[in-house]
């Protein structure tokens, strides 16, 4: 298997240090590959010549992929990328915000599917999806009072930033996310819907299993929150969007409209950096404001910032004993805290809060 096996942390030192800039950017594709493993070793082999990183997944039904770049290979790179017949012509979205250091290596799985929606592989027919609606288009129907804006992401991505009164789904996964919402709005398969989430993947498939279940009319923000944000800006319009857009790469966030509309999971204060605990056998992902990462030295809690400070052995033996500590979900979570949604209100309650 072709894969790079370098530490880490020797990767993230070494691109501190590159003397060339990197444009983030992703792409993603519903299409048929009848050779994921191959396709892929194809893609590694030709990537990593072009010293390209980032997180591809690879499935049957298409590709999916995060990535950085290096700015004097952008070229050769979109000239190679074009170039594969299940490729040619798929949208690039850039990143709004980015400093090149999103991604340190280059790493392409092969899954069972490129978004994992808990159903079975050819179940519904993903070439019937919602209308694509450009980012003006969206906006424009979003401020209808009789339209239902529904936030495709989970939970931990709308609390830092989503439209304004958006239904925001209490979902750790995609998979609850969108049975959460066939549920919700059972009796309503007649009301406008209108979908987005990050760049507009998770849509493809929502849009269309909304619409195998008896959706009439079923809409998606085309190119996701990404492309929405690049464009609003060029027509010199007020977004809709408030707050941060969650990326699942390093960055873990990138700012749309400046607010801050989340709070630090450990004092409250005004806060949208998510941050993985410390304690790498925690590791929980959470948001923290500066004065909390300094007091609790990058940690979730006063129990993770005494482990990191224990000598390696006793660390060892303590994730054997705790092992079943770390089994559950890494990702912070509270009924108690004022500033998350209730789960005990169901979706339709479930507006965004401003603040």
């Amino acid at each position: 298997m072709l894969e790079n096996r370098v530490n880490k942390q020797i990767l993230k030192e070494r691109i501190k240090y590159e003397a060339f800039s990197r444009k983030t950017l992703s792409f993603y594709k519903y299409v048929n590959i009848e050779n994921p493993v191959e396709f892929r070793n194809r893609l590694f082999s030709e990537w990593s010549e072009l010293d390209c990183f980032g997180r591809i997944y690879i499935a049957r039904e298409g590709i999916n992929a995060q990535m950085s770049v290096p700015e004097h290979n952008l070229g050769r790179f979109l000239l190679h990328l074009y170039s594969l017949p299940e490729l040619t012509g798929v949208p690039i979205k850039y990143a709004i915000v980015d400093d090149g250091k999103s991604f340190y290596k280059l790493t392409i799985k092969v899954r069972p599917k490129i978004v994992a929606d808990g159903l079975e592989y050819g179940s519904y027919d993903l070439s019937k999806v919602g209308t694509h609606l450009s980012a003006l288009e969206f906006h424009e129907l979003s401020a209808q009072p009789e339209t239902l804006v529904i936030d495709m992401r989970n939970h931990y991505e709308s609390e830092i930033g989503r439209f304004e009164n958006a239904v925001c789904p209490d979902a750790d996964t995609f998979k609850d996310a969108i049975q959460m919402v066939i549920n919700e709005f059972e009796t309503q398969k007649d009301r406008k819907i209108l979908l987005y989430c990050t760049g507009g993947i998770r849509c493809e498939k929502a849009s269309s299993f909304l619409i195998h279940n008896g959706f009439k009319d079923v809409s998606q923000l085309y190119g996701g929150i990404i492309e929405y944000a690049q464009q609003i800006k060029l027509l010199g319009l007020q977004s809709k969007f408030i707050g941060k857009n969650f990326v699942f790469d390093e960055r873990l966030g990138e700012t749309i409209d400046g607010q801050v509309i989340s709070h630090c999971h450990q004092c409250g204060k005004a806060a949208d950096i998510h941050v993985n605990c410390a304690n790498d056998d925690c590791h929980l992902l959470f948001i923290q404001c500066a004065a909390c990462a300094e007091k609790y030295e990058k940690c979730c809690s006063e129990e993770c910032s005494g482990i990191i400070h224990l000598p390696i052995e006793a660390r060892r033996q303590l994730r054997i004993t705790n092992h079943k500590k770390y089994e559950g979900s890494k990702i912070y979570k509270s009924k108690l805290s004022p500033f998350l949604l209730d789960r005990n209100l169901n979706l339709e309650q479930k507006m965004s809060i401003n603040g």
